[in-house]
């Protein structure tokens, strides 16, 4: 009997696969990191074969720790970290180049030769994003010029392009002898290369990028019964499981949150930070700095679209206090740290390490401490990290009430850094509204078993996901509207100090 769901949830630092009941209870789950790969200042990669081997291993583990056949799950649904570009052999599934991360700066010279030619929001109109290295596509670009061999193989139609969804898809439904290559909906609006309302590739985008649209995967719903293929009995399932769901980690915490309806918003706090706001089946533009994607697609139906703010570092913050600066030992300990003291003792940092995305757009950007004094201690540092997090998703959430002309009244969050009390109550303050922590904070997993289940009826409909939605804590805010607008005044200022860093 099919009982589960089974869930790989393939983010920047880790890769995990978790394994829920109908209720969306967790009912097993393994975890592994992969290597961080830095060859240059700005440059991050990951080695897409690591991310595979992990998967599997991760795969087989959880199901050996919860007693459960692979036979037992229903379907296999995947979320990952958006934007990562991986082009590989469709012969032999040998990557080109590693994995270029989201977070890489290396594509800033193709990016200003763009916006050069058109501006930074010349393909916004189809695309609703800004040029910015961000994207896959100035990443696919780059490698097709720089890499040996890969333009040529594209041509001959050998290589393959897609993000980690459409890699792992790729692998678990047969790799070189019979692998699906697609890419959901809402990965694939995050290339800089799909068109808004048709949701296909753009021929002129990919003709002014330099891009054959024979290597790229083809475009399918985030939840589709029409499944994309089957896991290998001899694979690491050990069973025929139908891969059918996938979402981009952000648009699945926005489905694990059961935020269907039209002003719903959620922010997750993980390696970076991503508000996303659910605006219905019409793309709203952004004037002021957000990013326009689709939040998911339920088979035939209209896709449904969502206004999004993304921070480049958010948990990453108080990984750099830890193993740059030696601050801390673990990451759990820049909450007691940050709790002795009563502020940041007129520190702010500003972690624009790979320049600052939504709503600034600068990657001539970076990192700073200002406001030093000799009173500051690591304390205060520890503080005004947690701070910078918070202040970073006020600026989104200014954005975005803007855009929608929808005030938040509140704020539903998850990820890992929600486990940080200290850092909720922080955000409710600066916020002014509560912030709310689900029961389940694995949302991003869940959403994409969400997709998953919904594909092949293992949840009938979005009523039953709605309900399995139930509240953990909520922080209320504490902070004075005055000493809110100080906060902000001063951190605005801490802001515009890391413009204009990078010349040329």
């Amino acid at each position: 009997m099919e009982d589960y769901i089974g869930a790989l949830d393939l983010g920047t630092t880790s890769d995990r696969f978790i394994i829920f009941d109908h209720r969306g209870r967790i009912m097993g789950l393994d975890q592994r990191e992969h290597a961080q790969i830095f060859p240059r200042p700005g440059w991050v990669e990951h080695d897409p074969m690591e991310i595979r081997d992990n998967a599997y291993r991760v795969m087989r583990n959880a199901l050996q720790q919860a007693g459960i056949r692979g036979s037992q799950l229903a379907a296999l649904g995947i979320a990952n970290q958006r934007e990562t570009t991986v082009v590989w052999d469709r012969k032999t599934g040998r990557p080109f180049y590693n994995a270029i991360v989201w977070q890489c700066t290396r594509t800033d010279a193709i990016c200003r030769r763009l916006s050069a030619e058109g501006g930074q929001d010349r393909f916004r109109k189809r695309t609703g994003l800004p040029v910015a290295t961000y994207f896959s596509g100035p990443k696919l670009r780059w490698v097709l010029d720089e890499v040996p061999d890969a333009r040529a193989a594209a041509k001959l139609g050998d290589a393959c392009f897609g993000t980690i969804e459409s890699w792992l898809t790729w692998w678990l439904t047969g790799g070189p002898e019979s692998g699906t290559h697609v890419t959901d909906v809402t990965n694939a609006s995050r290339t800089l290369m799909m068109n808004l309302v048709d949701c296909d590739w753009d021929p002129e985008i990919l003709a002014c990028l330099e891009v054959p649209r024979r290597m790229l995967p083809r475009i399918v719903s985030s939840s589709d019964p029409e499944i994309w293929g089957y896991t290998s009995p001899s694979g690491p399932l050990g069973a025929r499981v139908p891969v059918c769901g996938a979402l981009g980690d952000q648009q699945a915490a926005l489905v694990g949150q059961a935020c269907f309806s039209p002003g719903e918003a959620k922010n997750t706090y993980g390696t970076g930070c991503f508000l996303l706001l659910n605006t219905g089946e019409t793309p709203v533009a952004s004037r002021h700095g957000l990013i326009t994607s689709v939040a998911y697609r339920l088979g035939g139906q209209a896709p449904v679209y969502c206004l999004e703010g993304s921070i480049a570092v958010a948990g990453a913050l108080v990984q750099w206090l830890r193993d740059n600066l030696g601050l801390i030992g673990t990451a759990a300990e820049v909450e007691p740290l940050a709790a002795g003291v009563e502020d940041s003792g007129g520190a702010y940092i500003v972690p624009a390490f790979s320049g600052l995305f939504a709503p600034y757009w600068r990657a001539d950007a970076r990192g700073a401490i200002v406001g030093l004094t000799r009173y500051v201690t690591k304390a205060h540092l520890a503080r005004a990290a947690l701070e910078a997090v918070a202040f970073q998703t006020c600026d989104i959430a200014s954005a975005m009430n803007q855009d929608s002309g929808v005030a938040l009244t509140h704020l539903k969050v998850d990820g890992g850094m929600v486990a940080n009390d200290l850092l909720m109550q922080i955000q409710a303050d600066l916020l002014g509204v509560p912030t709310i922590r689900p029961r389940i904070s694995e949302t991003t997993a869940l959403g994409a078993a969400y997709a998953a289940g919904l594909a092949v009826g293992f949840w009938p409909g979005l009523d039953e996901l709605r309900r399995n939605w139930a509240e953990d804590r909520t922080w209320i805010p504490q902070m004075s509207s005055d000493h809110r607008a100080i906060a902000l005044a001063g951190w605005q200022k801490a802001v515009a100090r890391t413009f204009d860093w990078v010349e040329g």
